[in-house]
C-alpha cells in the first residue's frame, strides 16, 4: 500500500531457477529495442542491477527469446511490454473491461485503474523474479552487531532471499518485501507500541501532512523510518510510552524530509528521496515542524 488509493502488487515470473550473482562486468551498447548504441548504457545504481539469463542454472526457452532477451540480458522494458499485452488480454478474456482499465504511461510501467464498490484505485502491477536462495551482496546488512533485530530474526530474514522487479528500462530493482514483512511481524512481542506509532504516523501523513492520491511520502517511506528508529532505540523501555515514542518517530521523519535524504534500510548507499520533488518535500517538512512545535492535540 503506497497510499489509500494507490497500490503496488508484484507478479511472480516463472521459468528461472538456480540464481547466482554475476561478477563479470561488461559494457552494453544497445537500446531497449535492440538497436546498437555508440556509447554504452549507464551502470545501474545501488538498488538496481543487470540480469543475465546465464545467471540461472535452469531457464525455460521463453527467457532466451528476443522479445525479452538482448545479447543474453533479460531486459525489464521488454518484459514489461510482453506483460502489458498479457494483462490487456486477461482483462478482455475475463470480461473485466468495465471495471479494470490499463492506464497510459510515459514509461513501460504497467498501471491499471480498478473500480471497487467504494471508489477507484490505482494499481501498479510489477513483474518480479523471485530469488529465494540467496542474499544479495549489495545488501550488506546488518552493518554491525545491533540489538534490533535479534540475530535469530536476521538469520531468518537473510534465508528468505529477495526479489528483482521490472520497473525500469534496463536494470532490475532489488526488493526485500519478504524481509520487511518479517521485520513488521511480531514487532511488539515485548509489549511495546511500535505498531501503534506506525499506524498513527500513517494516518497523520494521509490526513494532515501529505494527503492526496499520489503523495510525495508513501507508506514505504514511513516503514523505512520505523525500521531505522527501531534500530536506534532497540530497548523495550523505549517503546512503553506512546507520546514519547511517537514524537521520536516524527522527529526522524522530519529530519529525513528536511534533508531530502532517507537511506534504504538494506542497501545503505540508496537515498529513497533522491528523485522526489524537493519543493513538495519542503512543504511536508514545514507541516511536520508545525506539528512538533505543538504535538499535544494528536497524542490524546
Amino acid at each position: 500500500v503506497l497510499a489509500p488509493s494507490q497500490f503496488l502488487i508484484t507478479v511472480p515470473l516463472r521459468g528461472l531457477t538456480g540464481y547466482r550473482e554475476c561478477q563479470v562486468r561488461h559494457w552494453r551498447y544497445y537500446t531497449v529495442h535492440g538497436a546498437k548504441l555508440l556509447s554504452s548504457v549507464r551502470d545501474p545504481e545501488e538498488l538496481h542491477q543487470w540480469l543475465e539469463v546465464e545467471q540461472f542454472s535452469k531457464s525455460h526457452q521463453q527467457w532466451h527469446e528476443t522479445d525479452v532477451n538482448i545479447e543474453g540480458d533479460l531486459v525489464p522494458a521488454k518484459v514489461l511490454i510482453v506483460f502489458r499485452e498479457l494483462v490487456e488480454k486477461s482483462i478482455t478474456s475475463c470480461n473485466l473491461s468495465s471495471k479494470v482499465t490499463v492506464l497510459e504511461s510515459f514509461s513501460s510501467v504497467v498501471r491499471v485503474a480498478v473500480e471497487t464498490s467504494e471508489s477507484q484505485v490505482e494499481v501498479e502491477l510489477v513483474p518480479a523474479v523471485e530469488i529465494p536462495t540467496c542474499w544479495p551482496e549489495k545488501a550488506r546488512w546488518p552493518r554491525c552487531l545491533k540489538r534490533w533485530p535479534s540475530q535469530e530474526k536476521v538469520q531468518c530474514i537473510k534465508s528468505l532471499g529477495f526479489d528483482l522487479l521490472a520497473r525500469s528500462n534496463y536494470h532490475w530493482q532489488l526488493c526485500f518485501s519478504r524481509a520487511e514483512h518479517i521485520l513488521m511481524e511480531g514487532l511488539d512481542e515485548d509489549g511495546g507500541c511500535r505498531m501503534k506509532c506506525f499506524r498513527v504516523l500513517r494516518q497523520m501523513k494521509e490526513d494532515v501532512w501529505c494527503a492526496g492520491n499520489k503523495p510525495v511520502i508513501t507508506a514505504y517511506h514511513l516503514q523505512t523510518v520505523l525500521f531505522w528508529t527501531c534500530e536506534k532505540y532497540p530497548r523495550t523501555k523505549d517503546w512503553r510510552c506512546f507520546p514519547e515514542a511517537f514524537l521520536r518517530l516524527v522527529q526522524k521523519l522530519h529530519k529525513c524530509v528536511s534533508q531530502h535524504f532517507l537511506k534504504h534500510y538494506f542497501v545503505k548507499n540508496t537515498n529513497l528521496l533522491k528523485y522526489t520533488n524537493t519543493s513538495d518535500l519542503d512543504l511536508v517538512a514545514r507541516k511536520l515542524a508545525v506539528f512538533l512545535e505543538n504535538p499535544v492535540f494528536c497524542l490524546d
